[in-house]
């Protein structure tokens, strides 16, 4: 009797050891599947939805593409940048810039700016007024007490004349009457995007005008190197080169004071997660909801990156180059989830992140800020580049 028992609860051990063993395989199989099925976007937009009739003027998509399979594609409505497939660590071709299916997406989301020209100025400028040369200007309040972006129908909201040079160059025009939206002059546009052969988006600006005014030209694309749909932005590491900012007051306009960044959450010189210091309880991030603010970058030349920002997941780098000033980080702090995106996945909170290259907010009536004033006869000349790597 012992013999048998012992054989029985042998047999009943090794049983129930298989059983244990394969049931925990299972839930990592059903974990793994799980994650998976929270995988990036790797589509572009389809071109139909793009071509639409707005304000009388005939919408389009452009899609640019380099010989190593990166393509960029782009709308005239607003010169949006509307998707960017780059090749991750794996060489897998996934989309790193929010975007939706169609020009309805971007009609409803106008005031989050999703890879949108913005203009005239872009930014905020305090309390919707301005002076020059001894006249004040009144602009549209659209974003309580200021002025954000440009106005009521600002540059993201208009139809731009474009046409394609090739198969990695795009160019935009566009005409601002005297006095749209409040500000003075005929302003005449050009925003131009290259696809190069070293996977970088090359944005230039150029502009004139008739009469003095101002003006701050910028790229508003919102990206998650991990893709679209992988998630938040939290670990994607962070440099800026730039050892001050421009603190500002609870409704987002800078004070005037120009601030170090060491010891603040503001640093990062070095390498940093986005979501390090993101949460930490100091009025500046408070006033933001994270990060929302302008920082003055050192000295450089335009071959010199400014800020480089990693993928966590994808080993996506992504290099900034820039001739201006600033640059606005904004780590999607007002995203809520209420959009959706290409491939039916949500825009949800910090889930992207912007880098906003410019003029600093509110120079006009900052006058120790590095001035946007344009005058006739003077040509408005800007230059940015986002390049990408994959580690």
């Amino acid at each position: 009797m012992k013999k048998k028992t012992f054989i029985f609860y042998l047999t009943s051990l090794i049983i129930s050891s298989i059983y244990l063993f394969g049931c925990n395989n299972t839930s990592k199989n059903i974990k793994k599947t799980t994650m998976s099925d929270n995988s990036a976007q790797i589509a572009l937009p389809k071109p139909e939805g793009f071509e639409k009739i707005i304000d009388g003027k005939q919408t389009h998509y452009f899609n640019l593409k380099n010989k190593n399979g990166v393509q960029a594609s782009f709308t005239n409505y607003g010169a949006h940048l509307v998707g960017l497939l780059i090749p991750d660590k794996s060489g897998k071709l996934i989309d790193v810039v929010v975007g939706f299916n169609d020009i309805d997406g971007y009609k409803k989301t106008l005031s989050a700016y999703y890879g949108a020209t913005v203009g005239r100025y872009g930014n905020r400028i305090a309390n919707g007024k301005f002076k020059l040369e001894g006249k004040s200007y009144t602009l549209f309040i659209n974003n309580k007490p200021n002025t954000l972006h440009g106005g009521k129908k600002g540059f993201n909201d208009v139809v731009w004349d474009a046409k394609q040079i090739n198969n990695n160059e795009v160019q935009f025009t566009y005409l601002s009457k005297d006095l749209e939206e409040g500000y003075p002059g005929n302003l005449n546009c050009t925003v131009t995007y290259e696809l190069t052969e070293d996977n970088a988006v090359k944005i230039s600006y150029e502009a004139t005008t008739d009469k003095t005014t101002v003006i701050n030209l910028t790229n508003h694309s919102y990206f998650n190197l991990n893709g679209i749909g992988s998630g938040n932005i939290l670990n994607h590491i962070v440099q800026i080169k730039a050892a001050n900012f421009t603190p500002v007051d609870e409704n987002l306009i800078p004070t005037g004071e120009i601030k170090p960044v060491v010891g603040t959450s503001f640093d990062f010189l070095l390498p940093t997660e986005i979501g390090k210091r993101i949460d930490e309880k100091n009025e500046q991030i408070l006033f933001g909801k994270g990060y929302d603010h302008n920082f003055v970058l050192d000295k450089h030349e335009i071959n010199q990156p400014i800020a480089t920002i990693v993928g966590d997941i994808s080993g996506i780098k992504m290099e900034i180059f820039t001739s201006e000033p600033g640059i606005q980080f904004y780590s999607g702090n007002f995203m809520n989830g209420a959009n959706e995106e290409i491939g039916g996945q949500k825009d949800l909170n910090r889930s992207a992140f912007a880098m906003e290259t410019q003029h600093f907010p509110d120079s006009p009536n900052k006058p120790q800020f590095p001035t946007t004033v344009l005058k006739p006869g003077e040509v408005y000349k800007s230059l940015t580049i986002y390049r990408f790597k994959s580690n």
